[in-house]
This record gives C-alpha cells, structure tokens and sequence, in this order.
C-alpha cells in the first residue's frame, strides 16, 4: 500500500515538496519506506548512530507510525534517520504513556539528488494483535538547516500540529499485506 502524506495546512513551504509512504505488514512485521523529494541539502538529518531505543526523536527529522492497539489504545512508532528509533504504548489519547515492548526494528536510510529514504522493518508482536483491520496513521517531522520545522501526515486535526490526535489515523493496515 503506498500513501502520501500532506504538509500541515498552517506550516510554511520548507525544503520537502512530497513524502510518500509503501506500508507492507506480513504477521507482526511492518516494513516502511518513506520516500521524501525536494531539496533534501537543505533538510537537517540527525548523524548516524547505533542502532538503539531512544526518547525525543520527534524534536528532529523524524519519521512516524501509529497503530491502534484496540480498546482506544495505541503505539507510536518513532523511526531517526540516525537508525536510532523509539516505541511508546498508550492507553488513550495522549494517555498512560509506557515504553512499548518491541522486538525488533531496524532503520536504514539513502540518499540521492532530491531523494531521501528511510527503510524500516519493525516487528510489533506483542503490542499489536492484528486480527481485524487496524486503523493507522503516518507522519513525519521535517527540520530544515535553519531549524525550522514542517510537519506531514495522512490527515491533519484542526489547529497545531497533533499526529497522535483520532483524525490522524486516517488509513486502515489490512490484516495482511505480504
């Protein structure tokens, strides 16, 4: 399934002129590709890093998932272009905020003229049982040299930026897409 994500409505032209996300699942495994076009000289990614769980990625260049996790919850998913990456489990909106336990995720990223890629494959067995449609939203958060920042999703709620906002969970994973 591939899908585009829109710059919020309020937020100025920044570097990136297009993100589109393919969205593959096979059991618990999700593979991302978040594609980003435009000057990407201009975009601040985050220096490569090993591979770890770490907090504030948001506050960068970031890329973003969020499942339902049934019974209003749900997981976000935060993927670095520095392969460093992030999951938090919550009850409700913005609610109960725990570390989510997931087993695997590896981040990978290229870059050409005009392109940015960053591959992840996630495996969130244990925190998401798939066995209806799940809802689910994309995002991404895109800092320019100057430290500005421009944020993208499949839809956007009324008012500031809010990917973790109901609206924002705008598609719908299959419950399998080998």
């Amino acid at each position: 399934m591939r899908l585009a994500l829109k710059p919020h409505p309020d937020a100025p032209a920044g570097p990136v002129t297009g993100i589109e996300v393919e969205v593959n699942r096979d059991g618990s495994k999700l593979a991302l590709r978040y594609r980003a076009r435009g000057r990407i000289a201009d975009v601040l990614l985050p220096q490569a890093a090993a591979p770890a769980r770490r907090d504030d990625l948001w506050k960068h260049t970031c890329f973003e998932a969020f499942l339902r996790a049934g019974g209003g919850g749900y997981v976000e998913l935060n993927l670095s272009p520095s392969s460093e990456w992030a999951a938090y489990r919550f009850t409700g909106y913005r609610a109960g905020l725990t570390p989510a336990a997931v087993p695997a995720v590896t981040v990978t990223t290229e870059r050409g003229d005009g392109l940015f890629e960053l591959n992840a494959s996630v495996d969130v067995g244990g925190e998401i049982v798939f066995d209806t449609p799940a809802a689910f939203g994309l995002s991404a958060v895109i800092e320019d040299v100057s430290g500005a920042k421009t944020y993208w999703a499949l839809a956007h709620a009324p008012g500031k930026p809010d990917f973790h906002h109901p609206d924002a969970f705008a598609s719908e994973l299959p419950r399998d897409q080998p």
